[in-house]
């Protein structure tokens, strides 16, 4: 291998793996209802029909994921984020770009047509 070429994969893997390791900024802990609070703890969902948990990777409601993808952007108060849902049971991932904005301690997560979900309040445990 040529003497350069070792720095040369190195600096790329960094590079490439740059976007998912700034994703980790937008939020400070978890956040979420009880259940959702439950889950992050846990790892285990208890079944409930309703929750939310939002972490670094994203939002988990108890029928689906929205991973975020890439960094966050400051608008105002809040941010934006890039991120790609899979609703329970569908194969398909739907690409949004979510507001989080700050709320009482917590944050209301805005989707482009007008749904909210929250204030979602930071996990004690």
């Amino acid at each position: 291998m040529p003497p350069g070429r070792p720095l040369s994969i190195l600096v790329l893997g960094i590079a490439l793996a740059g976007p998912a390791g700034a994703a980790a900024d937008i939020v400070d802990g978890n956040y979420g209802d009880a259940e959702g609070c439950r889950y992050a703890t846990t790892g285990e969902s208890s079944g409930a029909d309703f929750f939310f948990l939002l972490n670094k990777e994203g939002v988990t409601t108890a029928a689906s994921y929205c991973e975020f993808k890439g960094e966050g952007k400051q608008v105002g108060g809040a941010t934006t984020v890039a991120a790609e849902c899979h609703e329970e049971g569908m194969e398909e991932v739907t690409p949004y770009e979510l507001t989080l904005t700050p709320d009482n301690g917590g944050y209301t997560i805005s989707f482009p047509d007008g749904t909210r979900w929250g204030p979602i309040m930071r996990c004690t445990t």
